[in-house]
This record gives C-alpha cells, structure tokens and sequence, in this order.
C-alpha cells in the first residue's frame, strides 16, 4: 500500500517540459479557491504567501524614486511653462500636487519584460533608480553650465505668466488637477506592488515627506532643462526627447535617450500595465493572469495611439487631467469603506467566495449600490469638461469649468455621497468583529495539511507493520 501511494503521488507530481497550449490558466489549490476552482481567482490573484514576499525596504526605496524620475515628471512643470505659466507657478502646482499625492506607448522592448514576475522586476527598478537620476542630474548641470549659471531666461526675473484673470486661476487649477492625477494612479495601484511587500507598513511613512520633494526637483529639471532649450534653439522645448535631438554630441543623445527610454519601461510597467492586468485577471480570472493581461494591455495601449497625447503640452496636460475625472471617485470610495464604513477590517477569504456561507460581500445582486450611485454622482459634474476636452467643438460654456479641478471635486463628492448613502443603509452584513487576513489563512491552512500529512504516514507506518507482520507470520509457518 505504502509502495503504490509512493508511486502514485510522484505520478502526479511530474509533469511534462512542454505542455498543450491552453486558454485556461493555471488553477490554485488553497483557502481562497474551492478544490482548485478558478472562477473567482488563479495564482496571481491569491494573496502572497509570507514566504515568497521578496520586496524588502530598498526594492520599495527603487520603485519610488524609479517612478519619480521619468519623463512625465520632467514634462509636468515644463508643459505649464508652454500655456503660459511661469516657473513659479509650476514649481507651486507640482510641489502641492504631490503633497496630495505618462502614459508613453508601450514600446516593443517593453514585451520581454512582461513576462517577468513582479518578484523579479524589483530589480529591474534598482538598475532605473541608479541610471536615470544620474541622466537627470548631468542635465540639469548642462542647462547650468550652458547658460553661464542663469538657468536661461524663464528664471529671469523679469519673466512672468502670460495669463491673466480667470484664465490665469483656471489654467493653474487645470495643470494641479493634471498633477494629482499622476499621483492619483499610484494611490490606487500601489498594492499591485506591496502585496510582494515583506517590509513592515511603518517603513511607508518615510514616503510622505520624501516623495514631494524628489517629484518636485525632477520637475525643477524639467523647468532648467526647457529654459536652457530656450537660450539655445529659440523655442520652448517641454518634450525632452525633442530638446536632447537638438544637441550635437551622438554620445549625450544616446546616453540620454537610453535612460529616457528605461525610465518610461519601468513607469509602464509599474504604473500601467501590470495595474491593468491585475484588473484584468480579476475580472477573467479563469483565463488571464498577469502575463496575459500584460500583453492585451500591450496591444490595446498600441490601438489607443498615445503617442498622440504628446502632440502639444495642452493635450498632454488634457489627459492627464481626464482620468482623474474618474480616479477621484475611485479614491474615496476606496478609503471610506475601507478606513469608516469597514474599520480596517475585512474576512479575506469571503471576498473569493461569493456564494455559501461567505457570501458577505456579494450585496445586492453581486452590486454595492451605494458605491455605484457615489461613483456616478462624483463623476457627473465633470463630465461636461471632460466632453469638451476630447471634442472641443462641443462647449458646453461655464459646464466645463468644474473640470479643471476635477479630482479634488469628484472625491469630495463622492465621499459625502457614499457616507450619506451607507448611514441610510448600513451594510450590515459586510460587517465583521475581527480581521481575517491572509496569512492567518495560511497558517491554518499548513497546519492542516501537516495533520493530514501525519495521519497518512501514521496510516502507511500501519501498513508496513501489518505487511511485516504477515511477512513474520509466514516465516514462522514455514520454520514450523
């Protein structure tokens, strides 16, 4: 009996070094799926496991400031600069911007890449933070250097905005709502991230001071860089790699084109696609996974032509503050339910198991009405400015106007509107007396399977004494 369970699971366990192709992805065996069932989850959607946690406190370090210095960073305070605002002004806009914490097309050197597992690419961001704040910085010691120490003549003092009035106000609202937009993504995608996390959560609070200020002095280069370009070529150059094709060294071109181009693959990754597979996978979890999602992301980010957005500074900025329109109220839905209406507290285990016992948070008909009806609310009053800003032939007047502040606006609106909603009725049944989180699972999970494992051996140690038994038993017949 102990010989054939032997053979049996090493039967199991092989498997062949080339596999049929197929449009399902591997299924998980844990807590979180019932008996491998793939519907509501895969591998890449189950939490982490404690063990195969490899983020530690420098691989978090690596991904800030890899994802703070990259072109759209740059591209921020130096757009401004193109609609008329002066260097103050964007230094102003994206030092508050940030305290409240660019979308390039996806390259084809990006597609190796998606396929390396977050565990890996940490490294991929500690080689980034390493080689493009030195790009950045001998940048901003050429438009120094190059300038006679000035900076050239958008830091001269007696340059102003070329705006005026409301135009002014509005144009100062509109890029702010274009910076906190950026930050907006991070917010939301973060756990993409730090769910490969091993570093304690207190480690997180060094950010908050930090991050302002790294953002905001890569957007100082940015202002250098473009004045410089100025002084030099006679007009504003936000783009950066427009401003370095001006200069006549082949080797500075490349140089920096090389990190311009490493610093836009690890943004792509870390804020785009990888956030877009993730929500992929979770909506198809039978069928994708990260990899998967990575590369329909890929193709989609290819048909949605973006490298259009970088047509002019105003169209830029455009987009940057059209998604914000919708992360706002993503936003406060999102810290409202989880810090008051929830308290911090969530049982891990139903939210992969809909139906049964656990079906907590299915609501009504598999809906949160209340985050729903939030959702459009938030969103409305921004709209008729979002219309307008993908088809500016249609104005809708003084409409448009709540746009330009539209992240701030959405959240604010949103967050009474589901306080209010969830005071009227109160998800009761979400509620729970005590967090259950993964590794309690885990943990409970392992102990089973090693009280199992003990009962199989104690019952296979059985056998082999019942086999030597009769194997004696027959000895002592024949002796006899």
């Amino acid at each position: 009996m102990a010989l054939k369970t032997t053979i049996a699971r090493k039967l199991q366990s092989h498997r062949p070094v080339f596999e049929k192709p197929s449009i399902y992805v591997d299924k998980s065996d844990s807590a979180f799926t019932s008996s491998g069932d793939s519907r509501w989850s895969n591998k890449d959607l189950d939490p982490i496991r404690r063990e195969n946690r490899k983020w530690g406190v420098w691989s978090l370090i690596a991904y800030w400031f890899s994802d703070a210095f990259n072109a759209a960073t740059w591209e921020f305070a130096s757009s401004m600069l193109a609609i008329g605002l002066s260097y103050k002004d964007a230094l102003g806009i994206v030092a508050t911007g940030s305290v409240t914490h660019c979308i390039d097309p996806v390259w084809l050197i990006q597609l190796p890449f998606l396929y390396m597992h977050p565990n890996t690419l940490r490294y991929l961001f500690i080689v980034k933070s390493i080689l493009v704040p030195i790009c950045f910085i001998a940048i901003l010691i050429w438009a120094y250097r190059s300038t006679g120490g000035t900076g050239g003549a958008l830091f001269d003092s007696s340059v102003k905005s070329t705006l005026s009035g409301s135009a002014y106000s509005y144009a100062w609202l509109s890029s702010w709502t274009s910076v906190i937009g950026n930050y907006a993504t991070l917010s939301v995608n973060m756990p993409d991230f730090s769910r490969y996390s091993k570093a304690s959560a207190k480690w997180q609070w060094m950010y908050v001071p930090v991050l302002p200020i790294v953002f905001t002095f890569i957007s100082f280069i940015g202002i250098a860089a473009t004045s410089a370009g100025l002084s030099h070529y006679g007009t504003v150059e936000w783009n950066p790699a427009i401003l370095i094709s001006h200069w006549p060294n082949r080797a500075c071109q490349f140089f920096a084109a090389f990190c311009l181009a490493l610093a836009a693959l690890g943004v792509n990754i870390s804020a785009n696609s990888l956030s877009a597979a993730n929500d992929l996978a979770a909506l198809f979890p039978a069928y994708i996974n990260i990899r998967r999602g990575q590369l329909v992301c890929a193709v989609i980010a290819w048909v949605l032509v973006p490298w259009k957005i970088l047509a002019s500074a105003g169209s830029f900025l455009n987009f940057m503050s059209a998604y914000s329109v919708f992360l706002g109220p993503i936003a406060a839905i999102l810290v409202w339910d989880f810090w008051w209406v929830k308290g911090g507290k969530y049982d891990v285990v139903a939210l992969y198991h809909p139906d049964g016992y656990t079906r907590i948070y299915r609501y009504t008909y598999g809906v949160n009405f209340r985050a729903l009806l939030a959702f459009i609310i938030g969103v409305a009053p921004n709209l008729p400015g979002f219309i307008n800003s993908v088809n500016s032939r249609i104005d809708p007047g003084v409409g448009k106007r709540p746009y330009t502040f539209a992240w701030l606006l959405g959240f604010v609106i949103t967050s009474l509107v589901y306080l209010v909603l969830c005071l009227i009725w109160r998800p009761t049944e979400t509620l729970v007396e005590r967090a259950l989180l993964p590794d309690e699972v885990y943990e409970a999970e392992a102990r089973g399977r090693l009280g199992e494992m003990a009962e199989r051996k104690e019952s296979e140690d059985e056998d082999v004494k019942s086999m030597e038994e009769k194997a004696r038993g027959k000895v002592e017949e024949s002796v006899v």
